[in-house]
């Protein structure tokens, strides 16, 4: 029986060119093809699992190779290609609302729309316009919706470096960006890899982190990480670790914002990233005074909406804890001092004595 003809190395190289421009076109900055072997970073992950840095994160490990081997998440996948989205917003200062303990911080990526579905559906329109082109093809988009090692598989295409504070490093673009990958049957011709990291010996991010969160260079214990301990940690804080979280209600990118590297980042020029309900300069009484129903409104389509109520609360009681206001935290606080979950109530009771103490 016939099979379908393959297209030539030609054919693929002048394709390749024109997806860089549809790429493009749908509001990517950047697009990069690799093949898929990442044996050397699965080595590096197998020793992460094994220290336990992955905390909670039992996604990590539930899929055994299949994140680092590409081919057995999407049989016959040779090649990947990956994006770059740039998605710093047009917001209130972020040193200006770090410094002031009275006001919420939330990573500047959770202040819009949540990029997933953004994202997914322009790589979805991606894959079918080369499909359609080449009559034929297997392609897969993925935004954080499998399980994929994308810094690695971008720092394999030549978008970036994965660098001291594990986040990809663009040396015309610093770190604000997402990544989407799609995993194909063809065999694309491949990009460069970026093989050098430009760190140099800078340490910013690793003096700069407020928990200490790097054991090493390149290490990161997700156990120690503010982002991790307000998105993904689901239970009890460590007191230890409650006052160095500040008022980082939701993620941290105090690594980011000493990257000398940012100081070629751009804003986004997408308006769905743009913040929503002032989320960017919002006061912490404020925020802890929403209802479920105010949260469930007010996070409709935003990342923010995966971590609960529950949780959103168990964070801003925390930041009230530590804020320097102590007659506005503790009128805010009181409020909910008999909070019917037992969590938001640990945190709050936790709070009000920080906030006595000073007194």
């Amino acid at each position: 029986m016939p099979t379908d003809p393959q297209p030539s190395e030609f054919d693929l190289h002048a394709l390749k060119r024109t997806v860089d421009a549809w790429a493009r076109e749908l509001g990517f900055q950047q697009i990069g093809i690799t093949g898929i072997d990442l044996s050397e970073h699965e080595g590096y992950l197998e020793k992460w699992l094994d220290a336990g840095y992955h905390g909670d994160m039992d996604y990590m490990q539930r899929h055994g190779t299949a994140r680092s081997r590409p081919a057995e998440l999407v049989p016959d996948t040779c090649t990947v290609l990956t994006v770059r989205m740039d998605y710093l917003p047009d917001c209130a200062d972020t040193e200006t609302v770090l410094a002031d303990s009275e006001r919420a911080y939330i990573s500047r990526y959770a202040l819009g729309r949540d990029y997933h579905k953004l994202m997914r559906q322009r790589l979805a329109t991606l894959a079918k316009r080369i499909q359609q082109e080449l009559a034929g093809g297997q392609f897969r988009a993925f935004v954080d919706s499998a399980p994929v090692l994308e810094r690695a598989l971008a720092q394999n295409a030549g978008l970036g470096w994965i660098a001291k504070n594990t986040m990809l490093i663009n040396d015309k673009a610093g770190s604000w960006f997402f990544l989407g990958e799609i995993y194909t049957d063809i065999p694309f011709p491949t990009d460069q890899p970026k093989q050098e990291k430009h760190c140099g010996s800078c340490t910013a991010c690793l003096e700069i982190c407020p928990t200490q969160a790097f054991v090493a260079p390149f290490v990161l214990d997700a156990r120690r990480c503010i982002s991790y301990l307000t998105i993904e940690h689901k239970g009890s804080i460590d007191p230890s670790l409650r006052p160095l979280m500040g008022n980082r209600i939701y993620g941290c990118d105090d690594c980011q914002l000493v990257c000398p590297w940012n100081k070629f980042a751009q804003q986004t020029g997408e308006t769905d990233f743009a913040p929503r309900h002032s989320l960017d300069d919002s006061s912490l009484p404020s925020l802890f005074a929403w209802s479920e129903e105010e949260f469930e409104q007010r996070t409709q389509g935003s990342p923010i909406r995966r971590i609960g109520y529950e949780r959103w609360l168990r964070n801003i009681a925390i930041a009230l804890g530590n804020s320097e206001n102590s007659h506005q935290a503790l009128n805010a606080l009181e409020t909910r001092r008999q909070d019917p979950s037992p969590l938001v109530q640990e945190h709050v009771l936790w709070a009000i004595e920080q906030q006595q103490s000073r007194l």
